[in-house]
């Protein structure tokens, strides 16, 4: 790209406009981004600028252009009303990294295992337990947090669907 867009610097939309550019020219404009998208370009200027939110469709089709799924899960955590309270947000790293972090947090599966066995065996949670529990929840959101960036790395990188 022949020149940054200061106001718009830290829009992850721009960013990954840019980052499409590297691979793909036609990104580099953003009249020939919007065409490519199937969207306006003021709209996707406004987008880029924060002015306005971007649609569901439209962040799905600015990922699969710009080949970012991070866009999809990046929008759902920060800006749908809904996934805010329930998605949470992944970085995605190299594989290497990615893979020593799916293979952490399944590390001590075995214990999470057992642990569960002995709380649920009697069909309640009693006040000595949840402790136990939470480390269990916890457990399991770092286990779902690492593969869901290792399937987005996937898709940006060798393209699994």
């Amino acid at each position: 790209m022949s020149k940054k867009a200061t106001k718009a610097a830290d829009n992850m939309y721009y960013l990954a406009r840019c980052e499409a550019a590297e691979n793909n020219d036609d990104f580099s404009s953003r009249e020939k981004a919007a065409e490519i998208i199937g969207i306006d370009r003021t709209r996707l200027a406004r987008i880029e600028l924060n002015t306005i939110a971007p649609y569901p469709e439209e962040v799905k089709a600015m990922a699969e252009a710009y080949n970012t799924p991070e866009l999809c899960n990046s929008y759902c955590a920060k800006e749908c009303p809904i996934g805010r309270g329930s998605v949470q947000e992944v970085t995605i790293d190299d594989f290497d990294r990615l893979a020593l972090k799916v293979l952490g947090s399944l590390k001590d599966i075995d214990g999470l295992r057992a642990s569960l066995i002995a709380i649920s065996e009697d069909g309640y949670i009693d006040e000595t337990e949840r402790p136990a529990f939470q480390h269990i929840l916890d457990s399991l959101e770092k286990i779902s947090t690492n593969a869901t960036a290792l399937r987005l790395w996937a898709e940006k990188n060798i393209r699994l669907k």
